[in-house]
């Protein structure tokens, strides 16, 4: 056998050989059959402002785990706060406007500290209590001092809701209970999930 025969020998193994892959990778990805023409269900809905808000959360319960007012009709519904394995607990909820006419959402819920105002109107304001621990935690910041929660408010229409989210260090694990504080807001007792 030649040289040039063993090298067209070895091309027509290896595409062979791409080609079952190919083939096989196509095959695990298809949609499992029997979809009888329906179009896939989205599972998030997209933001409709436009804006890099989080979309709501899937599995949410429908009663909030709980409400702090704010002023003129503004309402915070806190519906989880999630622990995960990272060290982190994640609070989602929404702001509601129950009143008649748009809000200004208040700067002061961002907080005074310079590295988190500079970043505009956030949730960077708020706290976590353990009372059983004595320990209170702040909003978690990035490397360049943003805060992990929902930025970028600024007004919300009468009867709009928006939904936010705030990441704070996660409290011990015998600790299931804590009490979230949002300058201008009233303050509220949050059950631990995970």
């Amino acid at each position: 056998m030649s040289i040039r025969c063993t090298a067209r020998a070895r091309r027509g193994a290896v595409a062979l050989l791409v080609a079952a892959g190919l083939a096989a990778g196509a095959a695990g990805c298809g949609g499992g059959g029997g979809d009888d023409g329906k179009k896939p269900q989205t599972s998030a809905s997209a933001s409709r402002s436009g804006g890099s808000q989080p979309s709501a959360q899937e599995g949410q319960s429908a009663a909030p785990l709980a409400e702090l007012r704010g002023t003129d009709g503004l309402l915070l519904q806190i519906t989880s706060a999630d622990r995960d394995s990272g060290g982190f607990l994640t609070v989602n909820g929404t702001f509601k406007n129950d009143g008649a006419q748009s809000l200004v959402i208040p700067s002061a819920i961002r907080g005074d500290e310079t590295e988190i105002v500079q970043h505009g109107t956030s949730l960077g304001g708020a706290t976590l209590v353990d009372s059983k621990g004595k320990k209170r935690y702040y909003v978690l910041r990035d490397t360049e001092g943003r805060p992990l929660t929902t930025t970028g408010l600024s007004t919300i229409a009468a009867g709009q809701t928006i939904p936010v989210f705030m990441q704070f260090p996660a409290p011990p694990a015998d600790t299931t209970e804590v009490t979230l504080q949002l300058p201008t807001f009233s303050s509220g007792t949050i059950q631990i999930s995970g």
